[in-house]
């Protein structure tokens, strides 16, 4: 199992999805399943920051989330709505949501039961997140925080909005960027933060090639791979 952790724009996803893929293991990405409890939260009319609300939205959906680094998918209420829940309105109260504790509580706990079903079926898992280290697996063998500059970490998020068709602006991007560091870093429940003993890696001068042969090498180091030169390839 590999912890993925840090904050938005560090290229952790597209470095999830690839190790995943590279080793041949299974794929969660937790930042997913709070995005479908706001849509949720959204859609109920609820207030992101009435936290007994927004935890009774959460009890009673119904959600899917796919495991496969290839095609990952997210299912509300037997909807589609991995992209949906990428706009901005969501990113937006994506923070408030997730801070409620209650929230916290019952997707870690689905997490850690999702985790345990990729581990025994597949023998392999990628995690990514901002609490994996710390909170949903604090015992992987291998934990990775991810970091970079906020100026290219501003970039990457408008270029990613602009590609996916949604207007933005690096300014704009950088603004969002700060509030969310601030609001997930300053939460009571699960914090962001670096594990104490996760492995720090940033990745602003680094190609997401780069990044993923040195995380598989990290693998290797640790023992979690049979055969180290092909995934390191």
């Amino acid at each position: 199992m590999v912890a993925l952790d840090g904050p938005s724009g560090t290229g952790k996803t597209t470095v999830a999805r690839t190790l995943a893929d590279r080793l041949s293991a299974g794929y969660l990405d937790t930042g997913a399943m709070y995005r479908v409890v706001t849509l949720a939260v959204l859609r109920a009319g609820v207030d992101p920051a009435a936290a007994d609300a927004v935890a009774e939205v959460a009890a009673r959906i119904s959600y899917e989330i796919g495991t496969d680094p290839s095609a990952p998918r997210m299912l509300l209420d037997g909807e589609e709505v991995s992209a949906l829940i990428r706009g901005p309105e969501i990113t937006h109260a994506v923070s408030p949501v997730s801070a409620v504790p209650k929230v916290r509580e019952f997707l870690v706990a689905e997490q850690r039961r999702i985790i345990e079903g990729v581990l025994g079926t597949v023998g392999g898992v990628v995690v990514e997140g901002r609490d994996i280290g710390t909170v949903v697996t604090p015992d992987a063998p291998l934990k990775v925080f991810l970091t970079a500059s906020a100026e290219i970490r501003a970039a990457r998020r408008s270029a990613q909005d602009s590609a996916a068709g949604r207007q933005s602006t690096v300014d704009d991007a950088r603004a969002s960027v700060d509030r969310r560091d601030k609001l997930d870093s300053s939460r009571i429940a699960s914090p962001l933060r670096a594990a104490e003993d996760a492995v720090e890696v940033d990745t602003s001068e680094l190609s997401i090639d780069q990044v993923i042969v040195a995380l598989s090498e990290l693998a290797c180091r640790r023992g979690l791979l049979d055969e180290c030169s092909k995934a390191a390839k």
